[in-house]
């Protein structure tokens, strides 16, 4: 299950000042999240700069610089939080899941209908149809689907009483950073493999997979993706099998760095993943 780092009980992302002593932003968030998180971070870029005018109290413009940063959690760590207990109907894997998408679409569908014109209601539809799939689910539309929940006054962050089912609120315009997030790396495992600096040294394809779903909020077609992952040469055989638990043992495998490391230098990209 993909979790989300928060401090204490505030369900607040974390943040920190700037620290003049570093050459780089990235530098100093790094170092910085390293050193109070005492988390190493793997993967790390930029994500996004919040500074609407509304998302601080006063006069003074708040100024957010987001960076989006994957690590792997230690056992019995206190601090993280599925990313699925805010965005619940962003978890397709299930009946649950899909569930929860049924019912905000019937809210937001008499919500379309409230519109104040004809115009408006039909933008409205379109929104919805798009945005929660009606016709195909597109599980990168994360910040679009937060975003019409939002308008629509159905998240606890607008100001009303939230509707059942829209997930745990977060302070101010967090929830908002933690869906560009999921939406931004739910693109980018679609082209370069970040979701290996999740996994331990070695695992089975099984696991791999779990992982991958887990990230895209959706079931993938086993065959086509273990067919993917080996024609990418991304992952080699250590010769060892898995000896316990339930059905025949499964090879476990390891990550070749060096391919990715190869590809990248050559400008390639690696279409690894389509969500079914």
């Amino acid at each position: 299950m993909p979790n989300v780092l928060t401090l204490d009980d505030t369900d607040a992302l974390p943040s920190g000042p700037l620290e003049p002593e570093h050459r780089s932003l990235q530098s100093g968030m790094r170092s910085w999240v390293e050193r109070t998180a005492r988390h190493p971070l793997n993967h790390v870029e930029q994500l996004y700069t919040f500074a609407d005018r509304d998302r601080a109290e006063g006069t003074m413009r708040s100024i957010s610089i987001s960076y989006l940063a994957l690590t792997r959690l230690i056992p019995d760590e206190t601090g993280w939080s599925s990313w699925y207990r805010y965005f619940p109907w962003e978890d397709q894997r299930d009946e649950a899941g899909r569930r929860s998408t049924a019912h905000l679409v019937e809210l937001l569908s008499a919500w379309c209908l409230q519109a104040p014109t004809r115009v408006r209601s039909q933008e409205r539809q379109q929104r919805l149809r798009i945005n929660f799939g009606l016709d195909r689910w597109d599980e990168e539309l994360v910040l679009q689907r937060y975003e019409l929940l939002y308008e629509a006054g159905q998240v606890a962050e607008a100001g009303g009483v939230p509707a059942a089912g829209t997930g745990h609120p977060m302070p101010r315009d967090h929830r908002r950073i933690l869906a560009t997030g999921i939406a931004r790396l739910r693109a980018k495992i679609k082209y370069r493999p970040v979701f290996f600096e999740l996994m331990p040294d070695s695992f089975t394809l099984l696991q791999l997979q779990l992982t991958v779903e887990a990230l895209a909020g959706v079931r993938l077609h086993k065959q086509n993706f273990r067919r993917l992952i080996e024609q990418q040469d991304l992952v080699e055989e250590t010769g060892a099998i898995t000896t316990s638990g339930p059905g025949r043992p499964a090879k476990i495998f390891r990550f070749r760095r060096e391919v990715l490391a190869a590809r990248q230098v050559a400008g390639s990209k690696l279409p690894l993943m389509r969500a079914i």
